[in-house]
Formats: C-alpha cells, sequence, structure tokens
C-alpha cells in the first residue's frame, strides 16, 4: 500500500491477550483474508500482545500501527480511549497500564459473588476458564460462561440480566483519569481518540464536556465508523469530528467470530470530508514492505 492511497484500515480489535477469542496471529489472519490493509490491535489495557501483533502483520503483508484501548471514568461513565501510533515499550504507558489493570481482579470477585447470590455459583472460576490474561478478566468472560452453562442465550442477554447497572453481577470501577490516560499515550509519541462514542449514555452536555476536556489534554482523534454504531451514528459522529477539528478512526471493534456484530475490515470507508487518523501517524505506520 502506497502512503498515498486510501486503505482498508481497521484500528480496533481484540484478542485473547484480552477479551477477544482469537490470538494475535489469528486476527492478522482474518485481517488479511477480510482485505485489511492497515491494521491495529487494540486491547483493553494491555501492550502485552503487540509485539506477536507486529510480528503477524508483516507475515501477513499487513501494514500495522500499536494499539490500546484504555478504560477511563468521565463523569460517572466508563469510557474508552484508544491510542494508536505509540511505542509500546514506554515505561509511561506500561506503568499507567499495570496501574488500571490492578483493580480488575477484586472487582471479578464482587461480580462473582453477586451472581452466587442470584443463585448463580462458581462464576469467577468459571469465567477464568475464557481468560487469556488474568489481570484483564472482564465482564466479557463472565457473560461467556453464562452462555456456555446455559443461562442465557447469549452475550446481549447476559448483559441485559445480570451484569449491567442494578443487576446482581454489576460492578462498577473507577479507571484511570482521561487526562492521564491521554497523556500515556500522547507521551508514547502516539495519538489519542475516544472510542466508540454513541455507547456512552451521555447528555448532548456531557458529551460536548467530554470533546472539550479529551482536546484540552492532547487528544486528537474520535471513532466514526466503527462496529458499534448505526449507519445513522456514522454521520452523526462525523459533525463531532468535524465541529471539535477532530481526526476519523475507523475499527470493527471485533472481538470473536461468534460474537461481533462487524467482521474485520468489513465497515463502509470514511466520509471525504474528515481527515482520517492514520494520516497523523504515517511516521509511527510499520509497513509491511
Amino acid at each position: 500500500m502506497a502512503p498515498s492511497e486510501v486503505p482498508n484500515a481497521d484500528l480496533h480489535c481484540h484478542s485473547t491477550v484480552s477479551d477477544g477469542t482469537l490470538a494475535p496471529e489469528a486476527l492478522a489472519a482474518r485481517a488479511r483474508a477480510n482485505g485489511v490493509q492497515l491494521w491495529a490491535l487494540t486491547d483493553h489495557d494491555e501492550v502485552g500482545g503487540l509485539h506477536r501483533a507486529a510480528a503477524a502483520a508483516a507475515r501477513e503483508g499487513l501494514d500495522f500501527l500499536t494499539g490500546v484501548e484504555i478504560s477511563v471514568t468521565f463523569a460517572g461513565e466508563t469510557v474508552h480511549i484508544v491510542g494508536l501510533g505509540f511505542d509500546a515499550d514506554d515505561a509511561g504507558i506500561v506503568d499507567g497500564l499495570r496501574a488500571t489493570r490492578g483493580g480488575r481482579g477484586r472487582r471479578a470477585q464482587e461480580m462473582s459473588d453477586g451472581l452466587a447470590r442470584a443463585g448463580i455459583r462458581g462464576a469467577y472460576e468459571g469465567a477464568l476458564k475464557f481468560v487469556g490474561n488474568p489481570e484483564l478478566i472482564s465482564r466479557t468472560h463472565f457473560a461467556r460462561f453464562l452462555v456456555e452453562t446455559g443461562v442465557c442465550r447469549d452475550t446481549p442477554e447476559v448483559f441485559r440480566k445480570y451484569l449491567t447497572e442494578g443487576r446482581p453481577g454489576y460492578v462498577p470501577h473507577r479507571w484511570a483519569a482521561l487526562g492521564d490516560a491521554v497523556r500515556w499515550i500522547t507521551g508514547a509519541g502516539g495519538v489519542a481518540v475516544i472510542a466508540h462514542p454513541g455507547r456512552y449514555r451521555f447528555s448532548p452536555t456531557e458529551e460536548y464536556a467530554l470533546c472539550t476536556e479529551f482536546k484540552t489534554h492532547g487528544g486528537r482523534g474520535v471513532e466514526v465508523v466503527t462496529g458499534s454504531h448505526t449507519p445513522s451514528e456514522y454521520g452523526k459522529y462525523a459533525d463531532m469530528a468535524l465541529e471539535f477539528d477532530l481526526a476519523a478512526s475507523r475499527g470493527s471493534d471485533f472481538h470473536s467470530p461468534e460474537e461481533s456484530r462487524i467482521d474485520l475490515g468489513k465497515l463502509p470507508p470514511l466520509s471525504d470530508s474528515l481527515t482520517p487518523v492514520w494520516t497523523l501517524l504515517e511516521h509511527r505506520i510499520q509497513r509491511a514492505r
């Protein structure tokens, strides 16, 4: 792919290093088979799979950007910030992510206790069977256990009945601050991107505040075309990108062939009116050839 071409870019997906079901190598192969040309692995709060992903991307002939998806708390809501094109060995981001992961184990035990009170026993041990990295045990792993044991038909039903606010297995967690996450990414030479803004339960005022504070801290991008958005939201968040002078990103948020709404590389292109986030990162793209 020549730098001047518009690539089929997928800059948001997850491997077994966090809560995906495919190894980084299998994701690279799937991305290549689906026509992806520029790929990033963005595991939750973890960069441990990036060296494997980069090597697999090179073997598959994919251009590659480092990535991560960091959980932050903003206005009482969990928000995700994607980092792209940073130094995966930078001490600032590695240490920050380690601290962010620290609360997941205790939270998981509390989730299991809540499910036990609802009559579902052994959930923590059951969830661990689906975890590639015990430091990153999450609600998704609990959901897979509840589907496997027949408590629910699929993971959306698990979340509705058991793992959202007010349900037996829901336990809030205070993540990193927005400014910390953005600074970890930018301090390591990367670009910070607001992930799937359509998923957050914000009022227009809160959404405006998120974008304003994000930019104040040095954030430069927003996901517009993503597997977490509806087609009508593509337009809404394209307008957001233009209003706040943010570069636009594109990513499937792929986790699993069985669970994800959109496969790797199968999203529509960004609007020509937008600045693609990868144009800010030409110097950071690891070219396949």
